[in-house]
């Protein structure tokens, strides 16, 4: 048994699990926050899912702009199912047990795909920039070659940048206690568990979650200000209203994304506020997800034409085989 506790000492941790513990809601409102949450994440892997089946089937949609929106949704179907799960078994039973190695690992997955998000949403802004305000540019640009190593970058980026600090953080030493105020292993709660001193593991995340998410906040001002003025200069008044709608939608996910993050994990000790980051946390988890797949795609004319002709299509088919004679 000492000699155990000596290895444990030695790689720098001894607690072998962690407890989620979710969100303090009274027994009787268990089943509904279960049903309500459940509801948000199916129709967020739903919607994301048909703007990847349609992207694939349909080959007027095979362009730059949806490359990036299929890629941005297949990025957000894993980046919620990191977390969401683990919420709904929270609901469900209650306090969650997770393994040390399994924590680390959703934590580093949650923030590498959560970075990934925002520089996909840069090369967004920038794809529509260059889209309505460089047309004649935009088709030698936005080659396919130049979408997939923009793609490539984000995630790059997203791994490179994430993948530091949380691997720091997890060689600190934790001797207990290993309750984590949350529904899933944020850096902050993991921090404050932490037995050593982790000022400047906190302070390293601090500066790498800043340059993501200004890099990203600063492109997508830049692309959307331009847009803006574009429009302004357009001679219909219809088309405008149109252009200022599509865009003014765009902002208020990005202002809930930005937003959110910025309350969350803009502070250079990453252990205050633990309480209201949870509430902010579902922001991202469940809310800008399920506005996302609307907002981005299932509003646009070019998706409703190629969801119709598929369904006709697929009609159709039914239809033959229906009448096909039978041997």
């Amino acid at each position: 048994m000492e000699w155990l506790m000596a290895e444990e000492a030695r790689n720098g941790t001894w607690v072998r699990e962690f407890i989620l513990e979710g969100f303090p809601v009274d027994e009787h409102l268990r089943i509904l926050f279960f049903l309500v949450h459940l509801l948000a994440y199916l129709a967020s892997l739903m919607g994301n899912t048909l703007i990847i089946s349609i992207t694939c089937m349909d080959h007027r949609l095979q362009t730059p702009m949806y490359f990036f929106l299929s890629t941005f949704s297949f990025v957000e179907c894993c980046f919620i199912t990191t977390v969401i799960p683990q919420l709904l078994a929270i609901f469900l039973s209650g306090r969650q047990t997770i393994s040390f190695v399994a924590c680390f690992t959703q934590a580093f997955v949650f923030f590498f795909l959560g970075a990934t998000v925002f520089f996909l949403m840069a090369v967004l802004s920038l794809d529509r920039y260059l889209a309505i305000c460089k047309p004649l540019h935009y088709p030698t640009i936005m080659n396919p070659r130049m979408c997939f190593l923009l793609g490539t970058v984000c995630l790059v980026l997203g791994f490179l940048f994430m993948s530091g600090p949380v691997v720091m953080l997890s060689q600190s030493s934790y001797c207990g206690p290993n309750v984590i105020p949350h529904f899933f292993c944020d850096f902050g709660p993991l921090a404050n568990l932490s037995c050593s001193d982790t000022r400047s593991v906190e302070m390293l995340f601090f500066n790498l979650a800043l340059i993501v998410l200004f890099s990203s906040l600063l492109i997508a001002i830049f692309a959307y200000s331009n847009i803006v003025v574009t429009i302004v200069r357009l001679p219909s008044a219809r088309e405008r209203q149109r252009a200022f709608s599509t865009c003014s939608s765009h902002l208020i996910v990005l202002s809930l994304m930005y937003g959110s993050c910025v309350f969350i994990y803009m502070k250079p000790k990453q252990t205050s506020r633990l309480d209201t980051n949870r509430e902010a946390a579902l922001v991202n988890t469940v809310v800008t997800p399920l506005l996302n797949p609307v907002i981005y795609t299932l509003r646009n004319k070019q998706v409703h034409q190629a969801l119709r002709d598929t369904l006709s299509r697929v009609q159709l088919h039914r239809y033959q085989r229906g009448n096909a004679p039978s041997l």
